[in-house]
C-alpha cells in the first residue's frame, strides 16, 4: 500500500515522484519512524529537506534547511560523500551535540548520500528506533545504499527536464499502513447532484468497490455499509437539511468490521439543502476499544504520523472546546491552534521519536483558574498517538506574565516530565561556543542564540585589557551611544564595570531602575530593560556583556541563574578566543617561515606565488610552492601534504628542502620525484604528498613535467584559449617505495601562462572537483593577458584577481596555493 501525500502541492515532474518513492521505500526497508531527503537548492551551500515520511513537517520546521558546512550530519554525508550512521542518542550526542540538543529523545539515524557519477543530489535520510551499536543496522544501510543509487539514477533521469533542486517546503508524505483497511478518510456529497468525492485514505479503506461508491449517495451507502445502507442514506439527507446526527454513526463493513462515521453540514444553514462533509473512521481491531472509549469520563483523541485526528471522544471534544467534526481529518494543530506552543511541539516531537510516554499541562485559551489548565498523556504506536486529556484540578500559582510554555502549573500528584523546550536555545548557545574560536565568532554566536531566546533586543560586548574595557561587539544600540563608555577604567562607576569588578550580575527591570541605581548615566531609550554580566573565566576577569530589552519586565530567578551561568560560559569562551587569536598569529608566522621568501628569477620568466591559510580552526597547513633555479632553467614546484598542523607543516618544510636539493643538482623530473617520495617513507611520518614539479627551459620553453597525485596544471595560450594538462601521473609521495612517476614534454610559448594550484582553490564541499577545475580554467581565460604583451597586466595582479574569491571567504575549510608563470619575449641582440 503507498503513502499519501499531505499539506502540499505537488511540483509535477520525475523528480518529485522519484523523492517520494525513494523515501517511502526507505521509511519501509529500516523500519523507521521517518524517512526523508535533503536535496541541493539554488542557494549556494544550502541543503533542504524535500520529502518527509511519517512525521509533521511543521513540527521539524528548524531541520528544513541545513548548511553544507554545518555540524549535522546530513551536512557531512553530503559534503564528505560517506555514510553516517547514529545507532542512539549517546552516539548523537557524542558527534553532533548541536542537533542532540534540538531532539534530545532516544532514537537512531542513518544518512546515506544520494551521488552517481561524481555528481552529488543530496542525502537519503532515516529516523529508526534506537539500537545498541552501528553493527545492528548493517541489514538497513545495505538497503538504504541501493535504496539512494536507485534515487542518484532516476533524479541523473530527470535532468533532462531540466535542473534537479529543491527551494520549496517539504513533501510532507502519510507512511503506508502496515495492514489494510486505513484508519480515517473524507468523504464530500452535493445533493443537488448527487455526486460524492472520497479522498485517497477513503479509497484505500474501500478497496474494490471505491470507484463505484462516487457515482451517488446510494452507491456510497452500499460501500460503507454493504449490509445496512439506510442509517447512513437517512443520516446524510438529516445533516443536509441542517439536522446532523449529534454521534458518531456506528456502521458495519463487509468483513463486519465497526465503522464510525462522522457527518457536518458544508455551510451555515442558509439554504434549505447544502452540502455534506464526512469522516468514516475504520478503527479495525480497536473498533471495540474506541467504542467504549466514547464512555469514558477522560478526553481521549488519536493522530497519525503526520498529526491529522483520526478519532476524539465526545469528552475530548468538550475539553479542547470544539465539535467532533472540527477535530476529525483535521491536523491537530489547525483545529486546535492553541496547542501550538512550543512545549506541546516538543513533547510531540518526543512521542513520535521515541517509545516512551509522555505527559504534560497546557492551558487553554487565557488560563488562569485550575480548570482552565488540562493534563495531556501521549502514548507511541507504530501508526497512531493515542492522547488523553483531562482537567488538571491542582496547581500551584504562577506569575500572571509568566511565558505559558515556561510556567506550566503542576498537580499536587507526582509532577509530570516538564519540557526541555525552554532550555534548547541556552543548550545551543553552549555547544556552539565550543565550536566559536575567535571573539567575533564568540559575540556573532551570542547574539544569534542568546537574545533570542531570553526576548533580548541589544547586546554589547566589552573585554579587559590593560585595566579598561574596550567594545568588541555591539548590536542594536543608537548609533554612537557606546563610544563614551570605549576604554573605560576600572575605577568608572557603571554598571559595566561594577559588574565585572564586583562578580556579581545586575539586572534591571526597567529604564527608571537603572537610573535610579546610576544618576546621570546617558539612557538609550525611555523604555526597556538591562542586565549587567560579568564575564569571568576560572576566577580571572574577561569583561562585560550587557543584554538589553525592548520593554520593561520581570527577570526570574530561573532566568536571572540561567543568564549568570551562560555568562561563565561566554567568558570561558572568549578566553579561549584570545588565547587562539595569540596562537594562531604564532602558526601563521611559522607558516610563512616555511614558505619561500622570493622566488628564482630567469630574465626571460615572470613568476608569482599566493599562499591563503584556512581559517576554519588554528591548525597550520602543508600546502606549498616554490621556484628553484635549476641548471640554466628554473624548476616550478607546487605540493600538497596530507591534513593540518605542525606535523604537516614540519613534513612539508622537509619535502620543500628535499625537492630544492634535487632541482639545484637539476636531475631529471621523475628523479626529483622518486628521491623525495623514498626521503618520505624514510622519515616514517605518516602523512602522504601530491607533488608536480615542472622543470622549464626559458629559452625554448620547453617543459618536462612529472606529477605525484597532484592536480593537472592549467595553461593559457596567448589567444587565451585555455586547456588543462592532463599529464601522466604516478601515486602520491610517501605510499609506495618503488613508484615510477613518468615524465611528459610540453612547450610553453612567449606570453602562455602557466598555472599550478592545490585543491583548496578549486574544491567545494560537496561538489565535484572537475568543476572546480572547470571554473578556475574559465577564470585564469578572462583574467588578462601578462606582462609583455599588448594590454598586459602583471602575473602579480592575475594571482589576485585568481585567488579573490577565496579570499574574502570567511571560513576557508582548506589552505590555498598558486603559482603562475609565463615566458617573456627573448630580448633581440644587436649587430
Amino acid at each position: 500500500m503507498t503513502g499519501s501525500v499531505e499539506h502540499t502541492q505537488l511540483t509535477p515532474g520525475r523528480s518529485t515522484a522519484a523523492l517520494i518513492d525513494a523515501s517511502l521505500k526507505a521509511f519501509r526497508a529500516a523500519e523507521g519512524h521517518a524517512a526523508g531527503v535533503y536535496m541541493t537548492s539554488s542557494t549556494p551551500g544550502v541543503l533542504r529537506l524535500s520529502a518527509l515520511v511519517g512525521l509533521p513537517g511543521r513540527l521539524f520546521k528548524p531541520w528544513w534547511r541545513l548548511h553544507m558546512d554545518s555540524r549535522f550530519a546530513v551536512a557531512d554525508a553530503h559534503r564528505l560523500g560517506v555514510e553516517v550512521v547514529l545507532a542512539n542518542a549517546t552516539e548523537t550526542m557524542r558527534r553532533y551535540p548541536q542537533f542532540a540538543a534540538g531532539l534530545p529523545f532516544q532514537f537512531g539515524s542513518l544518512y546515506v548520500p544520494v551521488t552517481t557519477d561524481g555528481k552529488a543530489y543530496g542525502v537519503l535520510t532515516v529516523l529508526r528506533p534506537a539500537a545498541a551499536d552501528a553493527t545492528e543496522l548493517l541489514p538497513e544501510r545495505e538497503r538504504l545504499a541501493r535504496l539512494a543509487q536507485e534515487l542518484a539514477g532516476r533524479l541523473k533521469e530527470a535532468e533532462a527536464d531540466g535542473p534537479v533542486r529543491w527551494d520549496g517546503e517539504p513533501l510532507c508524505v502519510r507512511p503506508p499502513a502496515s495492514h489494510p483497511p486505513g484508519r480515517a478518510g473524507c468523504f464530500g456529497w452535493d445533493p443537488a447532484t448527487g455526486a460524492v468525492t472520497a479522498d485517497d485514505r477513503l479509497r484505500r479503506m474501500l478497496g474494490a468497490v471505491a470507484e463505484e461508491c462516487t457515482s451517488g449517495e446510494r452507491p456510497f451507502a452500499d460501500a460503507v455499509a454493504p449490509g445496512d445502507p439506510e442509517p447512513l442514506l437517512a443520516a446524510l439527507r438529516d445533516a443536509s437539511a441542517g439536522r446532523p446526527p449529534p454521534l458518531p454513526l456506528y456502521l458495519r463493513g463487509a468483513d463486519g468490521a465497526l465503522r464510525l462515521v462522522e457527518l457536518w453540514r458544508a455551510d451555515n444553514g442558509a439554504s434549505p439543502v447544502s452540502e455534506v462533509h464526512g469522516v468514516v473512521i475504520d478503527p479495525g481491531p480497536a473498533s471495540a476499544a474506541e467504542s467504549a472509549a466514547d464512555l469514558l469520563p477522560d478526553g481521549v483523541f488519536a493522530l497519525d504520523r503526520l498529526g491529522t485526528v483520526v478519532y476524539a471522544n465526545p469528552r475530548a471534544a468538550d475539553l479542547l472546546e470544539l465539535p467532533r467534526s472540527q477535530l476529525l481529518g483535521r491536523p491537530l494543530w489547525d483545529a486546535v491552534p492553541w496547542l501550538t506552543q512550543p512545549a506541546c511541539e516538543d513533547h510531540l516531537r518526543k512521542a513520535l521519536l521515541s517509545p516512551e510516554p509522555v505527559s504534560f499541562h497546557v492551558g487553554r485559551p487565557d488560563a488562569k483558574a485550575a480548570g482552565d489548565w488540562l493534563v495531556l498523556s501521549l502514548h507511541p504506536g507504530p501508526e497512531l498517538l493515542t492522547c488523553s486529556v483531562r482537567p488538571a484540578h491542582h496547581v500551584v500559582e504562577v506569575p500572571a506574565d509568566a511565558p505559558k510554555e515556561v510556567a506550566e502549573p503542576v498537580e499536587a500528584a507526582p509532577a509530570p516530565e516538564p519540557s526541555m523546550a525552554p532550555l534548547y536555545r541556552p543548550i545551543v548557545l553552549a555547544i556552539a561556543l565550543t565550536e566559536a574560536v575567535t571573539a567575533r565568532q564568540v559575540s556573532a554566536v551570542v547574539m544569534r542564540e542568546l537574545l533570542p531566546a531570553f526576548g533580548g533586543r541589544r547586546l554589547a560586548i566589552y573585554l579587559l585589557q590593560d585595566r579598561h574595557l574596550f567594545l568588541a561587539w555591539e548590536s542594536g544600540f543608537p548609533p554612537g551611544f557606546l563610544a563614551p563608555f570605549e576604554g573605560v577604567g576600572l575605577d568608572e562607576r557603571l554598571p559595566g564595570v561594577e559588574t565585572l569588578t564586583s562578580g556579581r550580575p545586575l539586572f534591571f527591570d526597567s529604564m527608571e531602575q537603572l537610573g535610579e541605581a546610576y544618576p546621570g548615566i546617558p539612557l538609550d531609550a525611555e523604555e526597556g530593560a538591562r542586565a549587567f554580566l560579568p564575564l569571568i573565566a576560572s576566577g580571572r576577569p574577561v569583561g562585560s556583556c550587557i543584554l538589553g530589552f525592548d520593554r520593561s519586565r520581570t527577570f526570574s530567578t530561573e532566568e536571572r541563574a540561567a543568564l549568570t551561568a551562560l555568562a561563565g560560559l561566554i567568558a570561558h569562551a572568549m578566553e579561549k578566543a584570545k588565547r587562539y587569536e595569540s596562537e594562531a598569529t604564532l602558526a601563521r608566522g611559522l607558516q610563512q617561515a616555511l614558505l619561500p621568501r622570493r622566488l628564482s628569477a630567469h630574465p626571460l620568466m615572470e613568476t608569482a606565488g599566493r599562499y591563503l591559510p584556512a581559517t576554519q580552526g588554528m591548525e597550520i597547513g602543508g600546502d606549498w610552492y616554490d621556484v628553484v633555479s635549476a641548471g640554466d632553467g628554473l624548476a616550478l614546484v607546487i605540493g600538497d601534504v596530507q591534513g593540518h598542523g605542525v606535523q604537516a607543516a614540519a613534513t612539508m618544510g622537509q619535502l620543500r628542502t628535499a625537492v630544492r636539493a634535487f632541482a639545484l643538482g637539476d636531475r631529471p623530473p621523475d628523479e626529483v620525484l622518486s628521491g623525495t617520495n623514498r626521503l618520505l617513507i624514510d622519515i616514517d611520518s605518516g602523512l602522504f604528498a601530491s607533488c608536480c614539479y615542472i622543470r622549464l627551459d626559458p629559452v625554448t620553453g620547453v617543459a618536462r613535467a612529472a606529477r605525484a597525485g597532484h592536480l593537472p596544471p592549467l595553461l593559457r595560450s596567448p589567444d587565451g584559449r585555455t586547456h588543462r594538462v592532463d599529464l601522466p601521473g604516478g601515486v602520491v609521495l610517501g605510499v609506495d617505495p618503488q613508484a615510477r612517476y613518468p615524465v611528459a614534454e610540453l612547450v610553453i610559448d612567449p606570453g602562455a601562462v602557466l598555472a599550478l594550484y592545490t585543491d583548496g582553490l578549486v574544491e567545494r564541499p560537496g561538489g565535484d572537483i572537475d568543476d572546480g577545475i572547470g571554473r578556475m580554467r574559465v577564470a585564469l581565460a578572462r583574467a588578462g593577458t601578462p606582462l609583455g604583451r599588448p594590454g598586459g597586466q602583471s602575473l602579480a595582479k592575475i594571482a589576485d584577481r585568481l585567488t579573490a574569491t577565496a579570499r574574502h571567504t570567511v571560513d576557508r575549510p582548506d589552505d590555498i596555493a598558486l603559482l603562475l608563470a609565463t615566458r617573456r619575449t627573448a630580448p633581440r641582440h644587436e649587430a
